[in-house]
C-alpha cells in the first residue's frame, strides 16, 4: 500500500505520476547564518539585524573538510548577509581552490558596513561570482520590499563592483542580479525583465551586470507573515498551485544540491531549511556525511515547493 501524501505538493506529484528524486550532486550551498543588516519583506528565512544564528569557525572547518573530500562544480555561499559573518574571509579563501565556481550572494548594503572594504579585493582575488539581490529599479518598489533608503547604497555598491571589473564584458568577473516581485503575485517573464533592468541601470546610472534571475517569492518566513497580515495568503497559495508546471521538475536545484545550514545541519535546499524539513526528511549533520546523498533517493518536499515549480520554475 502506498503511503498517504502529507501535503498538497506530494498529492500533486502523485496526480501527475512523477517523483522528485535526487540526481548527481554538483553544488554545495552554504548558509552562513541569519544575521543581516536588512529585514526584507520577502525573506524566507526572516533574516535580520537581531538574528544570532551564525556559522562558527568550527562548523566552517567541517564544511571545508567536506568540500575537500567531495569536490563540487559549484559552491554557493549565502545567508543572511555572508559579509557580516565572522571568519567569512577564511571560508572564502579555503573554498576557492576546491571548486571551479565559487558564488556569494550579497544584498549589496552589507558591504557598505564599516570594516568590509577589503572583501571586494578578496572577491576579485578568488574570482568569486557575485549574485546581488536587487528587486527593482523603481525606488518605491525597492523601499517597499527592502526598507527606506536602500536604493542609494545599493547603487553605490554596484558602481564599486563595476569599477572593480564585475559585470564588465571580458573581465571574467561575474555579477548577476536577483529580483523578486514586490507583492503577492507571480514574477514577470525573465527575458523581458532582464532587458528592462539592463536598460534602466545603464540609462539612469551607467551601471552594468551580466544576468538577471527573477523568481517567485517563497511563502515562508517573513513573506509568509506578510501574506497572512495582508490577507493575501490564500490567493497567493492558490496562484502558486495553479501555476504548477511539471516540466520544471527535472531542472530544480534541489535535485543536484546539498544545502548546509549555519549550524552544520543538512537540507535538500535553503527553503527546506526555512521550513525545518531536513535532508531527505532525516536529521543529518555535515560531519556525519562522508560522500554525496545517494542518487535516486527522495527529496523532502512541502507546500512551499509550489513556488519552485510555478511558471518557469526555480532552477
Amino acid at each position: 500500500m502506498k503511503a498517504t501524501p502529507h501535503n498538497k505538493f506530494e498529492q500533486r506529484l502523485l496526480q501527475e505520476g512523477v517523483a522528485l528524486l535526487r540526481d548527481s550532486i554538483h553544488t554545495l550551498q552554504i548558509n552562513t547564518g541569519l544575521l543581516c543588516d536588512l529585514k526584507c519583506r520577502h525573506c524566507h528565512l526572516a533574516a535580520g539585524p537581531g538574528r544570532k544564528e551564525v556559522m562558527s569557525l568550527q562548523t566552517m572547518d567541517q564544511v571545508i573538510a567536506y568540500a575537500e573530500r567531495n569536490r563540487f562544480a559549484t559552491i554557493d555561499i549565502t545567508g543572511g548577509a555572508p559579509e557580516l559573518i565572522p571568519h567569512i574571509e577564511h571560508l572564502i579563501a579555503s573554498l576557492a581552490p576546491l571548486t571551479p565556481r565559487l558564488m556569494l550572494r550579497t544584498n549589496l548594503t552589507a558591504l557598505s558596513q564599516p570594516g568590509k572594504d577589503h572583501l571586494l579585493d578578496l572577491f576579485r582575488k578568488h574570482k568569486v561570482a557575485l549574485i546581488a539581490s536587487f528587486p527593482s529599479t523603481n525606488e518605491g518598489q525597492m523601499s517597499a520590499q527592502r526598507g527606506a533608503g536602500v536604493l542609494d547604497p545599493s547603487l553605490k555598491m554596484l558602481k564599486k563592483f563595476n569599477e572593480a571589473g564585475y559585470g564588465i564584458e571580458g573581465s571574467g568577473l561575474e555579477l548577476d542580479l536577483v529580483a523578486n516581485p514586490s507583492g503577492a503575485f507571480m514574477p514577470t517573464e525573465q527575458e523581458a525583465a532582464e532587458r528592462k533592468f539592463k536598460n534602466d541601470l545603464a540609462r539612469k546610472w551607467d551601471l552594468y551586470f551580466n544576468n538577471l534571475f527573477i523568481f517567485a517569492n517563497m511563502p515562508l518566513g517573513r513573506f509568509a507573515d506578510w501574506l497572512e497580515s495582508s490577507g493575501n495568503r490564500d490567493a497567493y497559495t492558490e496562484r502558486l498551485r495553479a501555476g504548477f508546471n511539471p516540466g520544471t521538475l527535472d531542472g530544480l536545484m534541489c535535485r543536484t544540491l546539498v544545502s548546509v545550514a549555519w549550524d552544520g545541519s543538512l537540507y535538500d535546499c535553503d527553503f527546506n531549511q526555512a521550513a525545518n524539513i531536513p535532508l531527505g526528511g532525516k536529521t543529518t549533520h555535515i560531519s556525519d556525511l562522508d560522500g554525496f546523498p545517494e542518487r535516486g533517493t527522495a527529496i523532502a518536499v512541502g507546500e512551499h515547493c509550489f513556488a519552485c515549480t510555478a511558471g518557469s520554475g526555480f532552477t
